[in-house]
């Protein structure tokens, strides 16, 4: 201890302000302390970082596959409900192509013209009354104004009247709405 105090009173008698080698050595020690405790930090950050990492990595890799997963899924859902939609509008539409198989069967032979006439009548309404209960609907176009959303116009006529011009004259091919949804257009003349 006597000659550290000694060697310390000799350094700081040295001339033309030099630096005192206690005091630099102390400061290394400190700057070394420093430099572990930064690369010691410095690596807990950098194994803290990396983890997270991994972490961030397998949360997307888990997504990713639960997204494959769901659209695969949903993909298999979609077909199978056209598939029992479909399903469900021939099970109604049997029972039509049935009685006209009746039909054609019971009036190949006859030459009554009304017979013929009421049979078609009656498949007409089975056919239309099993359509509508699937939320199919007619559209109602003669004599009201032109509405391009809803009307294809395939010619113009003079108007028959007054109140007709601009308006549609006649329907040369109905259109139809499935729910709200218009699934075809009315073809329609319109008047001048």
């Amino acid at each position: 201890m006597a000659d550290a105090q000694h060697t310390h009173a000799e350094e700081s008698q040295q001339p033309n302000g030099a630096t005192h080698n206690a005091d630099h050595v102390a400061g290394e020690m400190f700057e070394e302390q420093t430099t572990q405790e930064a690369a010691e930090n410095g690596t807990a950050d950098a194994s803290r970082a990396d983890q997270e990492l991994a972490d961030l990595k397998d949360k997307y890799l888990r997504l990713a596959a639960e997204f494959e997963n769901y659209k695969r899924r949903t993909t298999k859902e979609r077909a199978d409900l056209f598939k029992s939609a479909n399903q469900e509008l021939m099970m109604v539409l049997l029972p039509v192509l049935d009685d006209f198989e009746r039909a054609r069967q019971h009036t190949q032979t006859t030459d009554d013209a009304n017979m013929v006439r009421e049979s078609i009548d009656i498949i007409y309404g089975k056919l239309t009354k099993a359509l509508q209960q699937k939320g199919l609907q007619t559209m109602e176009t003669k004599g009201g104004a032109f509405d391009p959303e809803l009307h294809e116009a395939i010619t113009q006529i003079p108007a028959p009247s007054e109140d007709l011009k601009g308006k549609v004259v006649d329907e040369v091919e109905k259109g139809y709405y499935l729910g709200d949804k218009v699934i075809r257009h009315a073809k329609v003349v319109l008047g001048q």
